[in-house]
């Protein structure tokens, strides 16, 4: 299910085929001083703990291995670099809004991913990810506010709709709209999605890969 204007068939053939690609883990960074060199266009995929992250990027790519799914939420606490056929960089950061993570490491989380965000100059969009079982929370309108002051555009994807109502899941698609429209960096395009069912896979590939070298 998507919003904004659709993919054609060249686009969604053109997502297929990049995606099918070979694709591995190239490096990790905890720091910005221990960041990649800046070559590839990249994509990051930011979201709460546990909004599932690691998921897409398996289903996206179509390898269950290539990123590491934990069940305990705030497990991961470094950027981890995806090559996609040489063309791109998808870029999996650390989840934010755990509970029981300390001030000091919420504060470092944000520190980080400002100064990732603000200084790579080869970073296209950051797909975040929300919950559609639950929606937006204080922890993602945060992290919106620090794109916008990166100035790095980022679409919204609600993850795990298959668990969603039909009803509630068009509520959470129209949230999001809204929420993209009070953004300065915000993108009109909304893709629900499913990695467990494959819904709106298609259409995020084809969006994505036109970020692509």
């Amino acid at each position: 299910m998507t919003k904004g204007d659709a993919a054609d068939d060249d686009a969604l053939e053109a997502g297929r085929k990049l995606f099918a690609r070979p694709a591995s883990f190239v490096w990790a960074a905890q720091t910005e001083h221990q960041l990649p060199p800046a070559v590839l266009p990249e994509i990051a995929f930011a979201g709460r703990s546990n909004a599932g992250k690691s998921s897409l990027l398996n289903a996206l790519t179509g390898h269950g291995g290539l990123a590491r799914v934990s069940h305990t939420p705030g497990r991961t606490r470094q950027l981890n670099f995806f090559e996609l056929d040489g063309r791109l960089l998808l870029v999996d950061l650390p989840g934010y809004g755990y509970a029981r993570a300390s001030r000091d490491l919420k504060h470092a989380w944000q520190a980080t991913m400002f100064e990732y965000l603000r200084g790579r100059p080869t970073l296209r969009r950051i797909v975040l990810l929300i919950d559609s079982r639950v929606g937006a929370k204080e922890s993602d309108h945060a992290a919106m506010e620090l794109f916008d002051r990166a100035a790095v555009p980022f679409m919204i994807v609600p993850t795990k709709a298959d668990d969603t109502p039909a009803e509630a899941l068009c509520a959470r698609i129209a949230e999001a709209e809204a929420l993209v429209r009070k953004h300065p960096a915000g993108h009109p395009r909304v893709i629900a999605t499913s990695s467990r069912s494959g819904l709106g896979i298609a259409e995020l590939r084809a969006e994505l890969a036109t970020l692509a070298a």
